[in-house]
């Protein structure tokens, strides 16, 4: 019976020495670990303003949270009645919307004010509302941060 501390039954370990041919002669320089290098320093590709998630498609949504509900202490973005912001690539927004109901006293300003404040972004050459019905508004479609605020959580 061999004891664990007996070397000579353990088989030899494999090295990386063991791996390089001994006899083969290179001219080129030994490899260093450069591979990262222009990985760590290249820069993040420019990419364009519009476009999903453009910085100017994040500065409309911002703008467009500033927008408040006349009967409800919640901004409009977080109300989920915006459905969908787009920015092109020649800066120009679409905003599709909808209101809490078609009866709502705001529905004839509230598009006009969310296009305004959308154009006012810098950045952004035109702004266009598409008011929309379908799918139809319902308190799902709030923010946890609306229901929280709303006191429905």
């Amino acid at each position: 019976m061999t004891t664990p501390n007996d070397a000579s039954t353990k088989p030899p370990r494999a090295r990386v020495e063991d791996a390089i041919d001994p006899d083969a002669v290179s001219t080129e320089a030994p490899r260093e670990r450069d591979y990262l290098e222009g990985f760590l320093h290249q820069k993040p590709a420019s990419d364009s303003a519009g476009g999903p998630g453009g910085d100017l498609q994040q500065a409309v949504v911002d703008a467009l949270k500033e927008i408040y509900d006349p009967e409800i202490p919640v901004n409009i973005y977080d109300l989920g009645l915006i459905y969908g912001v787009d920015v092109d690539d020649e800066c120009d927004a679409t905003i599709t919307m909808t209101l809490t109901t078609p009866h709502c006293p705001v529905a004839e300003t509230m598009p006009g004010e969310v296009e305004l404040r959308a154009a006012s972004v810098p950045g952004i050459r035109d702004a266009e509302v598409d008011l929309v019905w379908d799918p139809p508004w319902s308190p799902e479609k709030m923010s946890d941060e609306a229901r929280l605020e709303l006191g429905m959580l």
